[in-house]
């Protein structure tokens, strides 16, 4: 079965609508642009117009061989016919245009924000559902706990939503273009610490979040659950965290450390599995 269909990504197949909306990116030729999952290069072809260099991913060998006879003559692009949560991100300055596969959306956004070299800014197709999880609210209902984790340092924007006509084959689900952008300047200077504090809160079983801090730190009595809580809330929850005692804080040690393994495991056993339903799309 080939990759595009386990992988569950869609075509887009409106090249002017492609156009438009790398035209209000802020990719210009002073940028190195990282396109997960090429497919026909239709993107690409409009990002070879506006960045100063592309690379581009593609891990169909079909798909590869054509998209090397397409851009035979293109200095500016690099081929890579390698899985792209294989890949090692640039230490220099990069920016991410890219349809990404549905089915590895969380691996991929996990990729971009959570190492050491994320990008000044990506632009991400991807389902709105899946979107919101990381950008929280207003997007969502409530925040989660990566969109929690995230918002110190990068900020999400909806760029475009999508007709599902613009696709092929159409899908049944809502997708939006989507703007992460790196903060010059992050909200909270401990990242490690933060990381922990959060994921700490959000795996307490009580039924708010007064209770779930308690043994680490005290705080007024609310019925707000850790989801209500707005990420300005977090941001001073972490700063009088901060302040407690050594002993206190490091109850909640290596807690985001010990989730993202346990996930990884879980989702490469996912990544190994066809989408049952991927004849949706």
């Amino acid at each position: 079965m080939r990759n595009r269909i386990k992988y569950s990504q869609n075509f887009l197949v409106n090249s002017e609508l492609i156009n438009s909306l790398i035209d209000k990116s802020n990719i210009s030729q002073n940028d190195m642009v990282y396109e997960i999952g090429a497919g026909d290069g239709i993107i690409t072809k409009h990002l070879l117009k506006k960045a100063g260099k592309v690379v581009a991913f593609e891990i169909d060998k079909n798909y590869f061989q054509k998209l090397s006879q397409k851009f035979l003559n293109e200095k500016s692009l690099v081929l890579k016919p390698e899985n792209f949560l294989e890949c090692n991100l640039p230490s220099s300055p990069y920016k991410v245009f890219s349809n990404i596969p549905f089915n590895i959306t969380a691996s991929i956004i996990k990729k971009l924000t959570l190492g050491e070299s994320p990008p000044e800014e990506a632009y991400l197709i991807l389902q709105k559902e899946s979107a919101a999880k990381f950008a929280g609210k207003p997007l969502d209902i409530k925040n989660s706990q990566m969109s929690v984790i995230l918002y110190p340092w990068f900020e999400f924007k909806v760029m475009y939503e999508f007709k599902p006509t613009d696709f092929f084959p159409i899908p049944n689900v809502n997708i939006i273009l989507i703007k992460i952008k790196r903060r010059v300047s992050p909200l909270v200077s401990d990242k490690n610490k933060y990381q922990d504090f959060v994921t700490y809160a959000f795996n307490q079983p009580k039924p708010n979040i007064a209770e779930g801090l308690s043994k680490v730190m005290k705080i007024k009595p609310t019925n707000l659950k850790s989801g209500e809580l707005n990420f300005e809330d977090w941001i001073d929850l972490f700063n009088l965290f901060s302040k407690q005692s050594e002993k206190q804080q490091s109850l909640v040690n290596n807690y985001f450390v010990k989730q993202l393994i346990d996930q990884e495991n879980l989702e490469k056993i996912h990544r190994t599995r066809v989408d049952r339903n991927w004849r949706k799309y």
